[in-house]
This record gives C-alpha cells, sequence and structure tokens, in this order.
C-alpha cells in the first residue's frame, strides 16, 4: 500500500469530515492516535473538545446555538483497562460497556449501523487500541451503507497485530464534499507518523481546511508505562 504524507492528504480534502488516525511514533515508543471533527452548518461548528476523566468529550461552544445534539454532542475518547477507544459517535459509549461485559470489538460492533442522517448516511468510524505492559496492537472499523443504499449495511474491521515505528493508519467519514455527502471507501490510508505531539498537533492542525475544522484531540501512549499526554485544539471557545 502506497504511504501517504497525512498533511498533504489532509490538505487536498476540503471535508474530510471527521477522522481517526492510529498509528506508531517514529521511535517506536509511543502508540498515537488522533481524532478530528470538522463542520459545514452553524450547529456542527459550534463545538468544543473537553477532558474528561477518562478521554474527551464533545460540548457547544455557545449552549444558546445548539438547535439539535443528536449526533453532535458524545464522547470520541474513553479508556477502559489498557483500551483506548476512539470513535466519531457515541458507539464510544457501545464498545465501552460490552467490552466491559467481555464482548469484542467487532461484536460490539455488531449491535450498530451508519447514522441516522439521510440522505447522507454517515460512516461510523471506529478504533481500539490495546497497550500494556510493552505490547501494542490496534484495530479500525467502518459501519457504512451500501453505496448509499439505506437497506444495506456494510461491516468492514481492519486489525494491525503488529504496528510499525513511524507508520499508522487513518480513516475518515467522506470522500470529499457533496451532496449527498460521498462516503470513505476502501481500507483505512497507511500514513506517515512523526515523534512529537506538539509536531503532529500542530501538523495536523493547520492541514485541516480552515473554514470546515472545528477541534483535533492527539495523544501519545508510551507503550512501556503506559503513561499518557494529550493535546487539545479547539477553533471556538466555551
Amino acid at each position: 500500500m502506497k504511504t501517504l504524507d497525512i498533511y498533504e492528504e489532509l490538505k487536498s480534502n476540503s471535508y474530510p469530515g471527521r477522522g481517526i488516525i492510529i498509528g506508531k511514533s517514529a521511535d517506536g515508543k509511543n502508540a498515537v492516535t488522533a481524532y478530528f471533527i470538522m463542520g459545514r452548518s452553524v450547529n456542527s461548528r459550534n463545538r468544543v473538545f473537553t477532558e474528561t476523566e477518562d478521554g474527551i468529550k464533545t460540548e457547544a461552544a455557545d449552549p444558546s446555538k445548539l438547535s439539535d445534539p443528536h449526533l453532535i454532542i458524545y464522547s470520541p475518547v474513553r479508556v477502559l483497562g489498557n483500551k483506548t477507544i476512539v470513535t466519531n459517535g457515541d458507539q464510544t459509549d457501545t464498545i465501552y460497556e460490552l467490552m466491559d461485559k467481555q464482548q469484542t470489538f467487532e461484536q460490539s460492533l455488531r449491535t450498530r449501523e451508519y447514522e441516522d442522517d439521510a440522505p447522507n448516511y454517515t460512516p461510523r468510524i471506529s478504533g481500539i487500541m490495546h497497550v500494556g505492559d510493552g505490547q501494542y496492537n490496534y484495530a479500525m472499523s467502518i459501519l457504512k451503507s451500501a453505496d448509499g443504499d439505506p437497506d444495506s449495511v456494510e461491516r468492514f474491521t481492519f486489525s494491525y497485530s503488529t504496528p510499525v515505528a513511524g507508520y499508522g493508519h487513518f480513516i475518515h467519514t467522506y470522500m470529499g464534499d457533496g451532496s449527498p455527502l460521498p462516503s470513505f471507501e476502501g481500507e483505512p490510508k497507511k500514513i506517515t507518523v512523526p515523534n512529537d505531539i506538539d509536531e503532529f498537533t500542530d501538523g495536523l492542525w493547520n492541514a485541516l481546511n480552515e473554514d470546515n475544522k472545528v477541534s483535533l484531540f492527539v495523544r501519545f501512549i508510551d507503550i512501556e508505562t503506559g503513561k499518557a499526554v494529550s493535546k487539545i485544539v479547539n477553533k471556538y471557545s466555551k
């Protein structure tokens, strides 16, 4: 698979929608993830990421402008033991609750499907990272309609059992702007991942479309110790 420069990939797409990146730092020491949200409507843009006890949540930047919390307010990142869950919707909670009952990542997502936002039928994208005792692996998932047909749900899971230092994978909701918005196609894109969280955060944020970007979260987790360092960038303030 061709390896892409993530910054150039983001610059080339004015509206990838929401995106998840998971990989391994170039020095091999850190498990890396990033999640961003974009928006075209006032309701979608009126959001910030806020830290929680076990991850982050989305909140309205200006509560008076929040017209519909459905599909807008959720917890993109939660931690369950040595597992970090990253998704673009409230399926974060589904994965958390069912994996806590000993179900697998895939089993948890079989209870869900794409978002109910016709005519886009936005895909639900999810990631799971297992980090602990010097071991690291991850998986990514997409639940989508079959070429816009709401009567057919397609479910794909991609597992990466031996992540390679300096590389990761990128999955996002839309191939680009449009009406209806075209759903992501294919497997997660292979990208390069640097060593430095500040460099990665700045590079991603600066590469996202200025008009449409809303918030970005980046986390580096030390594979040996499990210690996590996170960065949040919000375009709007609460």
